[in-house]
């Protein structure tokens, strides 16, 4: 009979399940698990300073991997797991595989009050305050359920819509000394799932609905590029020539210098793109929620009118079919598996393809009449600089394939807008969660999997004031992200939204007395051992970000920043929302 340590019997089976890096914080539950990660030959721990960080880290990881892999968070019990909460929910709500293995307290002392046990409502239920917010949260009670639980936990985060799960291992398990069969037997049961496809009669009708319509569109959302379906998205666009709009999450799936790419719709899309996603007569929307940002409040005449519209949903989840709009057509499947079958039925249908030279000519002149709106702006000498400059600048250096991660405000809004995207998965924006402070750390993971690719992080001052120390991770472990800060010495989305509605911007602006008031995040950066410089005026902007890309180190660039809006032709039903004292609402929340 052979025995080992549990902790080093469940470093053998990630090893197995390929596990490669850990993102994580320590803490005295799961110092037993690095004595175990220590001597592995394969794992990478990442040590981070704030469990918020590993998650979005990891969060980053996955998205950079783009193939299923899972990022992979250790953290500590009660502060470490609540820290983390926040980055596994923006990751629960973008569809991004995680396992969070959290440390818990010692079993033997459930319910007794131990250091920091969670267990106001039950004894040791740390993990119950995951259970909103992971597809499945475990607490192992006995040594010998462990491999079957890490067994279900890394299959639960990569099939159906992904997402994370949470294992909670009371510290005393780790150190207990268990028979080697229990993983074992788990080491050769790893089959590769299949994933739900699309039957031919169903793919032949959307094929058909979307050949006889007059102005039909293709809508793709994250699972497009998460199930590695842009290149098949493409060729029916092509086959087809029919206009590609985009959700937030979806911008990548279409070069955006494509002459099909039209761009994203919504609150941030362009007057142009509404319109167009307004007249279509059949939508075929894949891998996306419909969320709210991207259609407009779901208010009809906005972005969508559905009816008349016929829509036809494709997505793994059946939750999200019919929860929004009515639906023509919901079909439960994988993105990439549905539209190999739509392609293959549109060549046996339609083997010469379709001809919509009129709409073609029609997106390239609405694309030219909205960069030359933009040109004044993106060439503006002015200092603080415009946010179109610094856009349009870093797109001149950046390679095509090189990844922008952002945080929320203008760096992710506005380039969701009009900073293109060449290569599917290369923009990472916080999406359903929308977290301020997930750039600077989700930049780390990127580069982790990405070390071959260039890797800027766009972030507002307000967002990297919420998260430094992904620079001391950096440093540490060599990790040559590039973080941009956009600074306007504000929140500045926010600020925009108060002085529209209310006329003022209180509780918005840094301020130091009557000045604008922001840290010096050069010198900040200069102080964890990254190179930091401080742009002076816009002509300094470029060749900075050149040596930036060119030196292969962590590197932070200050730039000021107008604080100007994103400008939007969509709707957001907050708007209608706010009122002074004595005002009325303008509309209806619902229609």
């Amino acid at each position: 009979m052979k025995t080992d340590l549990v902790s080093y019997q469940l470093v053998g089976l990630l090893e197995k399940r390929g596990v490669e890096k850990i993102f994580g914080l320590c803490g005295h539950t799961v110092i037993a698990l690095l004595d175990a990660i220590k001597d592995s030959k394969q794992i990478e721990f990442i040590s981070v300073r704030h469990e918020q960080i590993a998650a979005h880290a990891a969060d980053g990881y996955a998205r950079g991997k783009n193939d299923g892999t899972p990022g992979v968070v250790m953290t500590h019990l009660g502060p470490g797991l609540t820290n983390a909460t926040t980055g596994v929910a923006e990751a629960a709500l973008n569809s991004i595989p995680m396992v969070v293995i959290a440390g818990d307290v010692p079993s033997t002392y459930f319910g007794r009050h131990p250091h920091q046990e969670i267990n106001l409502h039950a004894d040791a239920s740390q993990f119950e305050i995951y259970r909103p917010i992971v597809k499945r949260a475990w607490r192992v009670d006995r040594p010998e359920l462990l491999p079957e639980i890490i067994d279900k936990a890394f299959r639960l985060a990569v099939t159906g819509r992904r997402g994370p799960v949470l294992v909670s291992i009371p510290m005393d398990i780790f150190s207990m000394e268990i028979e080697t069969k229990f993983f074992e037997r788990r080491y050769d049961n790893m089959p590769e799932l299949p994933k739900p496809g699309l039957h031919p009669s169903d793919a032949e009708k959307v094929v058909r609905m979307l050949a006889e319509a007059e102005n039909p569109i293709l809508y793709p959302g994250g699972g497009v590029i998460s199930s590695g379906a842009a290149g098949l998205l493409k060729e029916l666009a092509e086959h087809f020539q029919i206009p590609v709009l985009y959700t937030l999450m979806g911008k990548g799936s279409i070069p955006d210098d494509h002459p099909l790419a039209v761009g994203m719709t919504g609150f941030w899309g362009t007057k142009f793109n509404n319109a167009m996603a307004l007249k279509a007569d059949v939508m075929l929307a894949i891998g996306t929620r419909l969320s709210e940002a991207d259609c407009s409040s779901w208010y009809r005449g906005e972005t969508f009118d559905i009816p008349p519209t016929k829509l036809i949903h494709i997505d793994i989840n059946e939750q999200e079919i019919g929860r929004n709009f009515k639906t023509e057509v919901g079909l439960i499947c994988d993105a990439k598996r549905a539209l190999e079958s739509i392609l293959e039925a549109a060549k046996n249908l339609y083997p010469e393809g379709l001809k919509r030279e009129e709409t073609v000519k029609e997106i390239a002149a609405a694309k030219k009449k909205y960069s030359d709106s933009l040109l004044e702006a993106q060439t503006s000498d002015q200092f603080p600089m415009r946010p179109e400059r610094i856009l349009a600048d870093l797109r001149q250096v950046l390679p095509r394939d090189g990844y922008v991660v952002a945080d929320v405000g203008w760096n992710k809004n506005g380039v969701g807008q009009q900073f293109p995207i060449y290569e599917p998965g290369t923009f990472l924006p916080p999406g359903g969660l929308a977290t301020m402070g997930y750039g600077p750390s989700a930049a780390l993971g990127v580069k982790v999997a990405r070390p071959d690719k260039k890797v800027v992080a766009l972030i507002g001052d307000g967002g990297m004031s919420t998260n430094v120390s992904p620079m001391a991770t950096a440093v540490e472990k060599g990790i040559a992200v590039v973080w941009v800060v956009m600074n306007n010495a504000a929140f500045g989305t926010i600020a925009g939204l108060e002085k529209e509605h209310y006329g003022h911007q209180f509780g918005t602006l840094f301020r130091k007395g009557d000045e604008p008031y922001s840290p010096d995040f050069a010198t900040i950066a200069r102080g964890y051992g990254v190179e930091g410089v401080t742009i002076k005026k816009a002509e300094d902007f470029k060749p900075a970000l050149e040596k930036a890309l060119q030196a292969e180190k962590p590197y932070l660039i200050d730039v000021r920043m107008e604080n100007a809006p994103v400008e939007t032709a969509g709707c957001w039903n907050i708007n209608d929302i706010y009122a002074r004292r004595g005002e009325k609402k303008a509309r209806r929340i619902w229609e």
